[in-house]
């Protein structure tokens, strides 16, 4: 019997819902937020402006009796993959999946609206906990089952650091250069600095960052205000965690109107999705704001990246597979296949000229630059508005100076603390839920952004942020006691689990295995 063979059927219990609760609340918080009207008949389905259901379900297209998020996460992967650390298994402690849908049930929801009111005759959207959870280890998914097997580090453990006066702090460098010169200035010798790059380099697409006990007793002989003062001079952040979440909750982005946009014909979407007819021009890397670019794809935009000349350097990180006869990474492809690329070089003018004329035919710019930057490269919504009348400008950021990537951000929240098993200090999930929880609220913002332009003729501008989506995980918190249902038993290998026929309707193994579109739109 394999890890992914059910043994009885889960029975139904008080606390197992039949429908994800978590889910349906998030979905109406989003949906309310967006300026939808939302009801709750009693069948359980959300009524958004009397017109549109939204139905959440547990398993959907998965052939699984899941009755709860725990068996979700069993089933799915997700307790494996957060486990990894630990050398085994282990629930989130808060409700990643059932959130999860929920955004992703506002988004689809979103562009049905949208869809009906240029003439499409969408009346019905479902999506499932299951499919959001596989959709947020998509790049697992991947990986494990690449063409190109890749030796990737093994073995439990990793930060947070602590400093000598008692303050837990996460570590960020995206450079060799700034995590040689830390540790070599706090003592640690330059063969065990460089030995350790790997797994924490690579610790994002593994989720284990097994690290040697040299760097824990180094930290440990400094004061945090010192490790900071030599982080600074390194060009290496350091984040001190929060004990507890400051902000729980709230609305995820901040949606402005622009100028009019007079001169936009929008056209009644076709075969694709809701969002078919939808042109999104893409510049941005890592997780966040390629997962949003990928979840609009799914939905049926056309989705235009922009990469610099030669092509972005992560579709060369293994392991690999291959994507449209070329050879490319399976992380990258997990979140970049279907989109269009542009190579263009933004630090030239021809390449800048390259991307403004792209834009002209836009309906998006979904970028994750820097705000420094945006205004040197002629990107910001007010020189666009000349290029673009009427264009939905949606930046995906961190959420604060010097917090720009996943377990920074889970420290700087409070999620960090929710995370950690009982007795233990604030720890992260090295399953990216930030990143992940981000690109789908900023693919959500975007199409309430595309929502309220086709009801206002106005440009749009929203801004959405790994801070604000993670707050709304603080504000899931499970019980301490929950588990899986009887004879769910725990997925223990992610190869396997893509094999299961019963995840077939899930998941395309074409290459690697690749999510297919979360939504089931009915007309």
């Amino acid at each position: 019997m394999t890890s992914h063979q059910l043994l009885c059927k889960s029975e139904v219990v008080e606390d197992r819902d039949t429908r994800p609760q978590v889910a349906s609340r998030v979905a109406a918080d989003l949906l309310r937020a967006a300026g939808a009207e939302v009801t709750e008949p009693a069948d359980g389905a959300l009524e958004i402006d009397r017109t549109v259901s939204c139905r959440l379900s547990w398993a959907g297209p998965v052939a699984l009796p899941l009755r709860s998020e725990a068996d979700v996460q069993a089933t799915c992967g997700v307790m494996h993959v957060h486990g990894r650390r630990y050398g085994r298994p282990r629930l989130l402690s808060v409700d990643f999946a059932s959130v999860a849908a929920g955004v992703l049930a506002a988004g689809g929801a979103l562009a049905v609206l949208r869809a009906r009111e240029l003439g499409a005759p969408y009346r019905e959207v479902e999506v499932s906990a299951a499919q959001a959870a596989l959709l947020g280890l998509s790049q697992y998914l991947a990986a494990a089952t690449a063409e190109e097997p890749s030796a990737e580090p093994v073995g439990v453990g990793g930060p947070p650091f602590r400093s000598s006066d008692g303050v837990w702090f996460e570590l960020e460098t995206l450079t060799p250069d700034g995590w040689l010169r830390f540790w070599t200035e706090l003592g640690v010798d330059r063969r065990l600095v460089g030995r350790s790059w790997l797994p924490f380099q690579a610790r994002y697409g593994t989720a284990t960052c097994p690290l040697p006990d040299e760097l824990f007793a180094a930290a440990d002989r400094l004061t945090f205000r010192d490790v900071a003062a030599t982080a600074e001079r390194c060009g290496v952040t350091v984040t001190p965690t929060e004990t507890r979440p400051p902000v729980v909750g709230g609305v995820p982005w901040r949606r402005r109107e622009g100028a009019a946009g007079a001169s936009l014909r929008e056209v009644a979407p076709g075969g694709r999705g809701p969002l078919d007819g939808v042109t999104v021009v893409e510049v941005a890397r890592r997780v966040q704001g390629p997962m949003a670019g990928r979840v609009l794809n799914l939905l049926g935009a056309r989705v235009v990246r922009v990469e610099p000349p030669g092509g972005d350097p992560l579709r060369g990180v293994p392991p690999m597979t291959t994507l449209d006869g070329e050879p490319v990474s399976a992380r990258f492809a997990a979140l970049n296949r279907g989109k269009e690329v542009l190579e263009a070089d933004l630090r030239s003018m021809e390449g800048r000229s390259a991307v403004r004329e792209l834009l002209r035919g836009a309906d998006v710019l979904l970028h994750s630059l820097a705000p420094s930057k945006v205004a040197d490269l002629g990107l910001d919504a007010e020189s666009l508005d000349a290029v673009r009348p009427g264009l939905v400008y949606a930046q995906a950021s961190g959420g604060a100076p010097g917090v720009a990537t996943d377990y920074p951000v889970q420290a700087r929240s409070g999620l960090a603390a929710l995370l950690a098993p009982p007795g233990l200090p604030p720890q992260a999930t090295l399953l990216t839920v930030c990143d992940v929880l981000g690109g789908l609220v900023c693919a959500t913002a975007t199409v309430a952004g595309l929502t309220a332009r086709s009801r206002t003729g106005r440009a749009q501008r929203v801004e959405s942020s790994l801070l604000s989506a993670t707050r709304l995980l603080c504000g899931a918190v499970g019980t301490p006691d929950r588990r899986p249902g009887d004879g769910v038993e725990v997925c223990t290998d992610l190869s396997a689990l893509t094999r299961d026929p019963r995840f077939a309707a899930a998941l395309d193994g074409s290459g690697c295995a690749v999510v297919r579109p979360p939504w089931e739109f009915r007309t």
